[in-house]
């Protein structure tokens, strides 16, 4: 049980720390490319300690590596939570700044119907925006 409980519990910290890594460069396709290794560990994780636990060992029984690998799972799993905060104001001030700039953007350009025709400036259009990741 404690083999299973460690394994699993090394797994996710490398996928933590994978992840960690990708969100403090920003490179959010390649964290959001992690999330099914994710939760494939942290379910492993909890059936592990789900286990482990139904296994009446009292809490003081397990080995101090565990203590240790439990602490930097805590860590990790802080510094994942705050570097994902932070991934998403960014991507939130990025989203802002497209919102703001498409309106400016657009009453500058001339407007063209479909039958080609100069279209009114004073009516807004709709606006669609793509991006290939």
């Amino acid at each position: 049980m404690i083999h299973a409980l460690t394994n699993s519990a090394k797994a996710l910290a490398a996928v933590l720390v994978e992840e960690n890594a990708a969100l403090a460069a920003l490179d959010l396709p390649r964290a959001a490319s992690l999330l099914p290794a994710k939760r494939a560990a942290t379910d492993s994780f909890v059936a592990a300690h789900a286990r482990h636990a139904a296994d009446g060992r009292p809490n003081g029984s397990a080995p101090a590596g565990l203590g240790i690998l439990g602490a930097r799972l805590a860590d990790l799993a802080a510094e994942n939570r705050h570097l994902l905060d932070r991934a998403l104001t960014v991507q939130h001030r990025v989203l802002d700044i497209i919102a703001q700039a498409v309106p400016r953007a657009s009453s500058q350009a001339p407007r063209y119907s479909a039958n080609g025709g100069l279209v009114d400036r004073t009516r807004a259009l709709p606006v669609a925006i793509t991006a290939n990741v």
